[in-house]
């Protein structure tokens, strides 16, 4: 089995301290053939405000330094996760384009401009008109970003604010977005684009399940998987469990990229 993990973060996001060795020591031990550190870059902050320009040359120097050391067998990719891309879609793409890019996430973790552009995280959700206004506002966007296609090759964790309408003990469901969730699945299936089976570091595999379903409903066959390490401790979290969710739901392969292009390894 060809084991990857291809959402990591290292010290150059802004939510990591650990070094891009250390993730990839980590990554050896736990017995993977493949890691993508996949450095965030949002186009807005955690209050909303834009953000300056990114610079690639910092995790190019970073990735080349560490590649250059990983034994032979195991391959190192260069990605990143970029957020709210349709804020700004011109400047999106072209940072995309460069071209030592291997993958990119598509994500969000800001609410929309229209409601402050805040980071998700920091919301109380308390109730449960608090989490459904939150989904509502993130699938809207979502909506919105699916088309993008040169802005992403995967859409990054779909059911990410259900992390924290949960820690806030809050449980609501996605049935009523299905309709929608598969507009967004479609979209991306059809300009040849996957979605991701993201962990939370172990937390959420079966969780996947329902999205499963609808992205196979929708042709859906282009799936990664990560666990959003942001410590060594936690990479490869998760991932022996996602794979094994990915074969019960009818999916034969697992998705990693060099330059962009998926390569395609059985389950």
């Amino acid at each position: 089995m060809y084991l990857i993990d291809y959402h990591t973060h290292s010290l150059l996001s802004p939510d990591s301290q650990e070094p891009l060795t250390a993730m990839a020591q980590a990554a050896v031990r736990s017995g993977l053939q493949e890691l993508c550190v996949t450095d965030h870059y949002d186009l807005l902050d955690e209050q909303g405000k834009r953000r300056g320009p990114h610079d690639w040359a910092s995790a190019v120097a970073q990735y080349d330094v560490v590649a250059a050391q990983a034994p032979n067998g195991f391959r190192l990719k260069l990605g990143m996760e970029l957020g709210s891309a349709h804020v700004e879609p011109s400047y999106a793409a072209e940072l995309t384009a460069h071209p030592r890019a291997d993958f990119i996430i598509g994500s969000l973790h800001n609410w929309s401009v229209k409601q402050g552009g805040g980071d998700y995280y920091f919301t109380d959700y308390s109730t449960s008109d608090a989490c459904y206004a939150a989904l509502d506002d993130y699938f809207c966007q979502m909506e919105a970003l699916a088309p993008l296609s040169d802005c992403y090759d995967v859409l990054g964790h779909i059911i990410y604010p259900l992390r924290y309408t949960n820690r806030d003990g809050q449980f609501p469901t996605l049935e009523r977005y299905h309709d929608q969730l598969r507009r967004i699945l479609r979209t991306a299936v059809e300009h040849g684009r996957g979605i991701e089976v993201n962990t939370y570091r172990g937390r959420t595999v079966a969780e996947w399940q329902e999205v499963l379903a609808l992205y196979k409903e929708c042709g859906g066959e282009i799936v990664t998987v990560g666990s959003d390490a942001h410590r060594a401790a936690d990479v490869a979290g998760g991932v022996r469990e996602a794979y094994a969710l990915l074969a019960d739901c009818g999916f034969r392969y697992v998705a990693s990229y060099t330059r962009r292009k998926p390569e395609f390894h059985k389950l």
